[in-house]
């Protein structure tokens, strides 16, 4: 089984998902090959917490990755540690953002350029959220934009290169059980400069303008203006055209990436891997790419928490669409189903659930769950789907509420609209029945000021500054303050 997992891939900038401008013809090919997830969620929207739900298959609030700084160690247990357990094989290549590379901890036989918390830290000023810190490295997104060449890209072609590598070399010498490939690319995570040959591929096409984009169209809210003066990446654009490179790049980053997938399932392809080899590609939250004034991820809107999701293989209906609600937690279960081991005794907890029998049509026994306590929020942030209800909760705050059948692009706020005061309130037990927000709020928050101060105090961090985002191995951080 290979998981390929991007970074801040918005899934509306998908042409399986529907945009008729970007090119992204090997996802395509895969969504014909298999099953596309039209309602997949992250269940954290920043990195960190996001992907250790996915090794540990718990929520958040659970496994207690609140935020940049405080990431995976390797406990609770990993489905790599469950498959290694049983005689498999668990590779990863690229991206993980654990704590730091201990390949047989994190549960992996081997890591390959792994990129992990940046010096052992990571964002100490994500965990500062008493009195919010202007993010000013944030300023730099709109100038830096355009066409060229970054670390990341280059780091992402050697990922494809070392992925397409070791797949030649298990094609050569098959193992007894079958192994598991996890491949962490970063595109199209900014800094928005796309390689000459993609960014030119949108350069002179009328690309669409992020919705809600003036300053007069903006939803207000306490969370949102908080976000807002926090996570000051719109500060720094000062024309149109800046915004328009900036969306070019980031179109051309998805092609790039989806160049570099394509690349990996030519090789399963050309190894005749294709028939034993399942597939699923995601990614660790979206972006808002300009969308209400945002850019990056952090809010619970469908361009930051929605994630694209796609499975192939053995067992998964072929060019078909499933609209059940799905969130990185189900990785754990599929996994453990994909490679043939039954449910271990000690993950009967689990929350996820195996996608194997979601994309043949089984009903799901929970709704999904996302929640955010880092940078930029003031309080605790949390959603979740009931039926085509989409409900945000924040702690101390209003709720929002959207009808995503009627309207999938959450331009009509119900939540203070008295027809729906009692879809409001199912929505909050529904919730409830997943975490307990003002337990999981005070628990964070308890754990980033012990961190606060093991890092010196508030006044050191905000002295020591902080980074634009996390270099690949090798590479110095971008500091500011």
């Amino acid at each position: 089984m290979i998981v390929i997992l991007s970074d801040e891939h918005n899934k509306k900038i998908t042409q399986c998902y529907g945009h008729d401008l970007i090119r992204t013809p090997n996802l395509d090919r895969l969504a014909k090959e298999g099953t596309m997830f039209t309602s997949a969620y992250t269940n954290c929207p920043i990195c960190v917490p996001a992907r250790a739900s996915l090794a540990t298959g718990r929520y958040v609030h659970d496994v207690q990755c609140w935020d940049n700084a405080i990431a995976y160690e390797g406990n609770p247990i990993a489905w790599g540690h469950r498959l290694m357990e049983t005689g498999h094989q668990v590779t990863s290549i690229g991206k993980l953002h654990y704590s730091k590379s201990d390949p047989k901890v994190n549960g992996f036989d081997e890591e390959i350029l792994p990129m992990h918390l940046v010096e052992g830290l990571g964002d100490l000023l994500g965990l500062i959220r008493d009195e919010l810190p202007r993010r000013n490295g944030a300023l730099n997104l709109g100038p830096e934009s355009g066409r060229g060449e970054s670390a990341y890209t280059k780091y992402d072609r050697d990922i494809t290169a070392a992925a397409c590598k070791w797949l030649t070399e298990k094609a050569l010498n098959k193992p007894n059980k079958p192994w598991v490939l996890y491949v962490g690319l970063v595109a199209p995570h900014f800094p928005l400069i796309a390689p000459a040959e993609f960014y030119d591929m949108y350069a002179n096409i009328d690309l669409p303008w992020p919705k809600l984009y003036g300053k007069d169209e903006r939803p207000h809210h306490a969370f949102l203006d908080a976000m807002r003066s926090c996570m000051v990446f719109d500060d720094g654009f000062t024309d149109d055209d800046m915004v328009r490179r900036a969306i070019t790049a980031y179109f051309g980053l998805v092609s790039f990436l989806d160049n570099n997938i394509g690349q990996i399932l030519n090789t399963v392809q050309d190894l005749g891997l294709t028939s034993d080899t399942r597939i699923i590609y995601s990614s660790d939250h979206g972006d808002n790419l300009g969308a209400r004034g945002f850019w990056g991820k952090s809010t619970m809107y469908e361009e930051s928490a929605g994630i694209p999701f796609i499975f192939s293989g053995e067992g998964v209906p072929k060019n078909s669409v499933c609209d059940t609600p799905i969130s990185l937690v189900d990785i754990f279960p599929t996994i453990m189903e994909g490679v043939g081991e039954p449910p271990h005794p000690g993950d009967q907890d689990l929350p996820g659930e195996s996608l194997f029998a979601i994309a043949n049509g089984t009903t799901r026994r929970a709704n999904v769950l996302s929640e955010y306590h880092a940078a930029g929020a003031a309080t605790g942030s949390y959603m979740t789907r009931v039926g085509k209800y989409k409900f945000m909760y924040y702690v101390g705050m209003t709720p929002m509420l959207f009808d995503l059948e009627a309207d999938p692009e959450e331009l009509i706020d119900l939540a203070l609209d008295p027809a729906y005061k009692e879809v409001l309130e199912q929505c909050e037990l529904e919730l409830r029945k997943l975490v307990d927000p003002e337990a999981a709020d005070r628990a964070a928050k308890l754990a980033q000021a012990k961190k606060i101060q093991e890092n010196g105090g508030k006044e050191a961090i905000l002295e020591r500054g902080g980074f634009r985002f996390s270099p690949p191995p090798g590479v110095q951080p971008s500091r500011y303050k």
